[in-house]
């Protein structure tokens, strides 16, 4: 006889949303190990670890009134993953962006290091969001205000004031601020926000100091 996990499309929705934080925690897991033992490039490592703790950051927050935590949502599962719980919910970047922004507590405060990760975070946040076709007024503009004053914290010494970043970021909440709340991008605007943060994104990093090593 067949035996059915869910009663209903909420049940099973929710179940399916739980296998995939599941397929999260676990496929970082391996990824931290083998970025540990040099199985991985920086490069490859950085890109993947990126895009995981984009998809756990949205779905731990809609999944935010069933699981209101991951720690206990892995005891639950005996899912055994230290180092995945540390990177997704602790530290909430790469390890590679971790190791750049080290350098910096030397020369200047250990805040520099704190609102670097806090800019890759709203970077790749906002990138994700608009993969997801959050393209509403109201969705997108928090979350380029958001990372507009994250940038705004940085020393002239981590990037140029006139990075370009900087500028791009602020012209589109200029646009966005034009228009209603209920106003969405056009696909054409959504795929150039999502290139002008992508390219924006790519330079950042690479100003970082020892992006290179």
């Amino acid at each position: 006889m067949e035996v059915k996990l869910w009663n209903d499309k909420r049940e099973r929705d929710m179940y399916e949303n739980f296998a995939e934080l599941y397929a999260i925690i676990k496929t970082t897991e391996k990824l931290e190990k083998a970025y540990v033992r040099d199985l991985v490039s920086s490069a490859d490592y950085e890109t993947e670890c990126l895009k995981l703790i984009a998809q756990f950051k949205n779905l731990s927050t809609f999944l935010r009134d069933v699981v209101p935590s991951v720690e206990r949502f892995a005891e639950t599962y005996k899912m055994d993953c230290p180092a995945a719980l540390n990177r997704l919910i602790v530290s909430g970047v790469p390890a590679t962006v971790e190791h750049r922004t080290a350098s910096m507590t030397s020369s200047s405060s250990g805040s520099s290091a704190a609102v670097v990760a806090e800019c890759v975070q709203h970077f790749i946040t906002a990138m994700d969001s608009l993969k997801l076709n959050m393209v509403a007024v109201d969705q997108v503009y928090p979350l380029l205000s958001d990372l507009s004053g994250s940038l705004a914290k940085l020393g002239g010494g981590i990037v140029p004031p006139d990075f370009e970043g900087r500028i791009k970021v602020k012209d589109w909440i200029l646009r966005l601020s034009k228009m209603g709340a209920a106003d969405e991008l056009t696909e054409q605007q959504s795929r150039q926000l999502h290139f002008d943060l992508e390219s924006s994104y790519t330079a950042f990093m690479a100003a970082l100091p020892n992006a290179g090593s």
